[in-house]
């Protein structure tokens, strides 16, 4: 008659059971600190959840295409960099002025007054030109026009671009980047402009 094998000791018995345990216990620390691997060809993806409330996704910054009239770069009066490109689909009024033009001035108090109301729908952006810095960044405090973009063309650059000839002339470029309208325009002329262009 064979005798049976002895059964392990029970000191062994509790170490097997120790490392299976513990393996048990690491496999899903490793798991999640793992790359994710890429789904199957033909898995569907998990939904992303429903946006709570009324957010709404932020549109681009700068739309795919940028016109030719706003493909363009320069430094505000304060040394900022500006890209015009950002500006892309919406209209943009450019009001070229110097900074010892009493039309100018004139014309400051309008675009000082209507240019934070459509700061986001029709954008004001000064482009300062035939002068001194300093003296354009006193037109700027005297007119209270801090809150408007106002770029330093002192070298002309811009003013050559749209054939700019006198101060003060307002460019105005609709969403398609078209140029709709290049001259002079008072104080009123400008307001009811840039009012009908924030109608579309």
């Amino acid at each position: 008659m064979s005798r049976s094998s002895p059964a392990p000791d029970r000191p062994a018995r509790r170490l097997v059971s120790a490392v299976a345990l513990a393996v048990a216990l690491a496999a899903p620390v490793s798991c999640a600190v793992a790359p994710e691997r890429a789904a199957p060809v033909g898995a569907v993806a998990p939904a992303s959840p429903a946006p709570t409330g009324s957010a709404r996704p932020a549109a681009p910054s700068v739309p795919a295409r940028v016109p030719e009239t706003l493909a363009f770069t320069a430094k505000t009066l304060d040394g900022t960099a500006f890209s015009a490109a950002a500006l892309a689909g919406r209209p943009v009024v450019l009001w070229f002025w110097a900074p010892w033009c009493a039309t100018c001035a004139s014309q400051a108090w309008t675009v000082a007054e209507i240019a934070p109301a459509y700061r986001d729908t029709v954008p004001i952006v000064g482009v300062a030109g035939l002068g001194e810095q300093r003296a354009m960044k006193e037109f700027v405090a005297e007119f209270d026009l801090a809150g408007t973009t106002q770029l330093d063309d002192r070298g002309g650059a811009l003013w050559r671009r749209f054939e700019v000839v006198e101060q003060s002339t307002f460019v105005i470029i609709d969403r398609d980047g078209r140029v709709v309208h290049q001259g002079f325009l008072d104080g009123e002329a400008l307001t009811r402009q840039v009012a009908a262009l924030a109608r579309g």
